[in-house]
């Protein structure tokens, strides 16, 4: 574990994701943990660019080909895909921003820090085929699917000082 990605604040999953140390009680990288709850929450309420800048923000605390490093960029892709899609209605851009982020997201663990990434992946590869499909599309995170609240938001906001 790196020490600056430690935070003894983070609360414990539900369950026994990828990333979570039962034995000791605390997560692998803690502020991953934190950044993927925020960054989940604000895309389930559709706030992508929210949701984009907290993995955004995280994936620096990561080299390249680390599997955090591959996640951080494949959430990225989704929130940016997504935002391409609602806010744009761009497809093609979509399309691409999606198929970038199935590669970024091939061989990270299927339960990693709370997300069902199977369950994302499962959503990209639909909406390849048909945008509509990731329209009103929630990921979910630790068997729910939340959204936002202000303290989200809140998180997001604090990334822009």
């Amino acid at each position: 574990m790196d020490e600056h990605t430690r935070d003894s604040t983070v609360e414990a999953p539900a369950g026994n994701p990828t990333g979570w140390q039962p034995s000791a009680g605390r997560w692998d990288h803690a502020t991953l943990r934190r950044a993927t709850g925020h960054g989940v929450r604000l895309f389930n309420d559709g706030a992508f660019h929210e949701s984009h800048d907290c993995f955004e923000d995280e994936w620096y605390n990561y080299g390249n080909g680390t599997t955090e490093s591959k996640y951080c960029h494949g959430m990225v892709q989704v929130a940016a895909g997504a935002y391409k899609r609602v806010d744009f209605a761009n497809d093609d851009g979509m399309r691409s921003l999606f198929e970038t982020a199935l590669q970024y997201l091939h061989g990270v663990p299927n339960d990693y820090y709370g997300v069902d990434v199977l369950a994302v992946r499962t959503a990209l590869t639909n909406a390849l085929e048909d945008p509509a499909q990731i329209d009103g599309w929630r990921i979910p995170l630790d068997g729910e699917r939340p959204i936002a609240g202000p303290a989200d938001y809140d998180y997001a906001e604090s990334l822009e000082d």
